[in-house]
């Protein structure tokens, strides 16, 4: 067993299984539903079938970071088995849970001197944070010890690229995001924005496109663009998408064919109960290793 566990929040948007296959431990945000609370749980409490078709509904969705209290509780068992703690959290660009884990530290610092907690924050989301915790994983298991693996995250987390892309502009516009007469010309107009999360973890329009088509290939280019080695790209590539898997998998079979080298097939996760209390049904979302943001 290692001396040090990794860990990170429910916000990484990874399946069950990949954590556990990974030996990656997390700590769950959590949504208000109409009112209703639960967590954040990788779909168990509610699908994300159900969840997507409340918002459709008209459902109200809120959601709630992980508070301090939560943290000492969470990270106190680690320390109290003698490991040390590599936590990553949701990027502080668009959540301050990175404030809350920090300040669940110090406290814990006091009470465990001998142990080492690093707390970094991601300036990633869904599965793109989900991707730096799967590399986390193999340096571990490739015997990198916690002070390395934590100067080495924190060296290369901005060579993580997060594009995404959105077919139905609702949610941006209820929440704000969008105005509405932005969003109205958008969607008679058959927009699809494309975004990024620039070297802050902010999510930046960079492009409007108009027809999903137009955006499946953008999007690809963008990864042709900006890989490590560009077509020749070797490492692993993620997806997220919010209830439009169908998007997701044309994206998948034009970035298959695209690069070769890929290391395995794209895997394609669901976008997470709290991010898409934000971005509604309809977003993709793809992540890969290139040069810095």
């Amino acid at each position: 067993m290692s001396d040090y566990i990794l860990s990170c929040c429910s916000t990484a948007d990874l399946s069950e299984e990949h954590f556990r296959q990974r030996d990656i431990h997390y700590i769950c945000f959590h949504f208000l539903l109409d009112g209703v609370q639960y967590p954040d749980d990788l779909g168990k409490s509610i699908s994300f079938e159900d969840f997507y078709q409340a918002m459709v509904d008209g459902a109200d969705t809120k959601t709630s970071q992980v508070n301090v209290d939560e943290f000492v509780e969470y990270f106190t068992p680690f320390l109290e088995a003698g490991q040390d703690i590599i936590h990553l959290c949701l990027s502080s660009g668009i959540s301050g849970v990175y404030n809350s884990a920090t300040v669940a530290r110090d406290m814990l610092a006091e009470k465990y001197p001998e142990r080492k907690i690093y707390i970094i924050d991601s300036l990633g989301a869904s599965s793109g944070y989900g991707l730096l915790m799967d590399k986390l994983a193999d340096l571990r298991d490739q015997g990198m010890g916690v002070d390395e693996a934590a100067a080495w995250i924190e060296e290369h987390k901005l060579e993580l690229h997060h594009w995404f892309f959105s077919t139905d502009l609702t949610f941006y516009i209820k929440g704000g995001r969008i105005s509405k007469a932005a969003g109205f010309v958008g969607t008679v107009l058959n927009i699809c924005p494309l975004l990024n999360m620039d070297d802050l973890g902010r999510l930046i329009p960079r492009e409007k496109i108009r027809s999903k088509k137009k955006v499946i290939q953008a999007i690809v280019d963008k990864m042709a663009e900006n890989a490590v080695d560009g077509l020749d790209y070797a490492g692993k590539c993620y997806i997220s998408q919010s209830a439009c898997y169908d998007d997701a998998r044309a994206v998948a079979d034009l970035i298959e064919a695209r690069f070769p080298k890929l290391d395995g097939k794209v895997e394609i996760n669901s976008v997470g109960t709290t991010i898409g209390s934000h971005t509604g049904p309809g977003t993709v979302a793809l992540f890969f290793w290139g040069k810095k943001r």
